[in-house]
């Protein structure tokens, strides 16, 4: 197993060093107790005083005694050390589930990002297709407004010269009129004239 990042400082990193630690004492431990022995060797060779010997017993029995303590410390340090290394490796795994968790979130925003940006696209295209044909509606629009004022106009001159026309029609109406009714005038003065005269000649003969 990788060792994980930050193991030194902390938390198992300390387990380790305690370990590291441990295990140089139970080797010094074990070379004085080597030493102790081939000194008790040279003893055996050589005659040593009682206190002497006694001394380098006592000496061995303690180092002896240190080095048990020290192995049950070093057993219970590797305890704890393997639970760390336990623990590690399950947040490891549940890091490793979370990270894989996230990349699949991240990649389904993204793929959702890019859908409602292709809708976004879709969109603004619409819109500037749609404010295109407003504005040519517009344009058509102004066109014919353009058209019905300028029929506006023609109609009103229209209307203008008919009522022209219709003063020219009265003023000539009525003027036909009178000339109508100044020859019937004449033309009754005329027939009284002559009936009166018709009737004067008969008496004269």
């Amino acid at each position: 197993m990788a060792t994980p990042v930050g193991w030194s400082q902390g938390g198992s990193g300390s387990v380790c060093l305690a370990f590291d630690q441990l295990r140089d004492v139970i080797e010094s431990q074990e070379d004085l107790i080597h030493q102790l022995r081939n000194v008790m060797v040279l003893q055996d060779e050589n005659f040593v005083s009682k206190e002497e010997f006694q001394a380098v017993e006592k000496e061995l029995v303690e180092e002896k005694a240190a080095h048990a303590k020290t192995k049950v410390l070093l057993a219970k340090e590797e305890e704890k050390l393997q639970f760390a290394l336990g623990e590690v490796e399950v947040l490891s795994k549940q890091l490793e589930k979370e990270k894989m968790a996230f990349e699949n979130a991240l990649s389904t925003v993204k793929s959702r990002a890019l859908r409602d940006s292709s809708k976004k696209d879709q969109l603004i295209t619409k819109c500037n297709e749609i404010e295109s044909h407003i504005i040519k509606q517009e344009d058509i629009l102004n066109g014919k407004e353009n058209e019905i004022k300028e029929l506006q106009q023609v109609i009103s001159q229209q209307k203008q010269i008919f009522r022209n026309h219709m003063s020219d029609f009265r003023i000539q109406k009525q003027q036909e009129n009178y000339m109508a009714q100044v020859l019937d005038q004449k033309h009754k003065k005329a027939s009284g004239t002559r009936q009166a005269r018709s009737h004067q000649s008969p008496r004269e003969k």
